[in-house]
């Protein structure tokens, strides 16, 4: 009967096989759906960096008893073999529905609403823009003009053709990729997007601001931050948030450009991250962030978690653009190139929003140096646990007015991450190098 049965289901099988080509997207009506898969194209990004940066510690016990062998070789920088696909996989997969749509449209006829396949192109250049970035900012070397073209990045797969070898990028190959569809991106996206998770116009110049700022070309970020932020400049008055709240700060709120999310915060969650105690001591008493973003733990004493969510969530932890983000662009950008009045009003114009009403005191340094550096502590206390720590150590590091050496310390073993780094391009994984038979990066 086993064997009648297994036969049976092998000719059902054989006989709906060839069905399954009928539900191949060929539509624009699939393409919409595809680029409609929250799941796929707005979460699941890549964490690994956050887990090994600055703004959290975590205890003895967490260490023990919540962390696997990956996620401890991950805090502590040990930087052995680990196996781990998923936050290498699944930007690839909304790069894969990304790659789908363009093929869509390109391979169909010319009898199409050019308005949709307009919007369509441009959600998916943004989608595979934004993954990309993501991927390069975790897995390869901070930017940097001189070696940018010798350096390894991403592999860049721009078909969905998935048998088609893998080979790496360049690290100035892979930044040029994610500029050319942020760009495409900004000339399709319409100014007005009614779908929550969807990226507008905004969504693609805050995305060329954040990639130019990484790339050390400040006059570029700083142009297109202001193009952002003529298009979408609201913020959120801190004022009207109920602070009392496990989780104030609301999903798609009115700063949110383009909403992204972690596949998981690991050792970050709520009830397990720590947040760095010099971090917390920074924020002046008056500053409505330092009991919207954090909350008291009971155990340990004068410990505090992080929840200042901008997904309304502990499981994950927000990586997605926001208008905060670019006005600290705008201010960082307009601190190195000059603009001082201009990065003054951008910084002023954000903390007026965080602290309480009448008790924000205005930044007025117009000297550029100590005015960067302000507008730098500012960029961290605004985007802490928010996915752009990582990518703020590599780019700073470069700079030795602010190399920072990472220290932590479990067990009575002190673990260090100097600046520069190698391991500040998290390793691939081994899956990934042994079957895509591509190269590790360089140690």
């Amino acid at each position: 009967m086993c064997a009648i049965l297994s036969l049976c289901c092998c000719n059902n099988f054989l006989e709906v096989k060839p069905d399954i080509k009928m539900v191949i997207p060929k539509s624009l009506d699939d393409a919409e759906l595809l680029l409609n898969d929250y799941a796929t194209m707005n979460t699941g990004y890549p964490i690994y960096g956050e887990w090994s940066a600055d703004e959290y510690y975590i205890t003895p016990e967490t260490f023990d008893a919540r962390l696997d062998f990956d996620l401890r070789n991950t805090y502590t920088w040990m930087d052995i073999i680990y196996d781990d696909v998923s936050q290498w996989q699944r930007p690839y997969r909304a790069i894969f529905n990304a790659n789908q749509v363009v093929e869509i449209i390109n391979n169909s006829g010319q009898d199409m609403d050019a308005l949709k396949v307009k919007n369509l192109l441009g959600l998916a250049h943004f989608f595979r823009a934004f993954a990309f970035q993501q991927l390069v900012e975790v897995f390869a070397p901070a930017y940097q003009k001189e070696t940018a073209s010798v350096e390894m990045g991403i592999p860049l797969r721009l078909t969905p053709g998935i048998d088609e070898p893998s080979s790496r990028a360049s690290v100035q190959e892979t930044y040029d990729q994610v500029l050319r569809d942020y760009r495409e991106a900004s000339i399709r996206l319409p100014i007005e997007e009614g779908i929550k998770g969807r990226p507008s116009r905004a969504s693609a110049y805050a995305g060329l601001a954040r990639t130019y700022l990484v790339m050390g070309k400040f006059e570029e970020a700083y142009r297109y931050a202001d193009s952002c932020l003529q298009l979408k400049s609201e913020l959120m008055d801190f004022n009207n948030l109920d602070k009392n709240k496990a989780l104030p700060i609301a999903r798609f709120n009115a700063e949110v450009l383009f909403p992204a999310i972690s596949a998981t915060s690991g050792p970050m969650n709520l009830n397990y991250g720590l947040v760095d105690s010099l971090l917390y001591k920074s924020y002046e008493p008056n500053d409505l962030r330092k009991v919207v973003f954090f909350r008291a733990n009971s155990y340990p004493l004068n410990s505090y978690g992080y929840k200042g969510s901008y997904d309304n969530a502990m499981a994950n932890l927000f990586v997605g653009l926001t208008a905060s983000e670019v006005y600290l662009i705008k201010a960082e950008a307009g601190a190195r190139i000059g603009k001082i009045e201009e990065a003054l009003t951008a910084l002023n114009t954000l903390g007026e929003k965080r602290f309480e009403r009448n008790k924000y005191v205005a930044v007025t340094e117009r000297n550029p140096e100590l005015l960067l550096n302000l507008i730098l502590k500012e960029r961290q206390k605004e985007l802490v646990f928010r996915g752009r720590r990582w990518s703020d150590l590599k780019r700073l590091n470069l700079d030795p007015r602010f190399q920072k050496t990472l220290k932590r310390e479990m067990h009575g073993v002190v673990y260090q991450l100097v600046p520069n780094s190698r391991k500040y391009a998290y390793r691939l994984p081994e899956i990934v190098v042994n079957s895509g038979k591509i190269p590790q990066n360089i140690r």
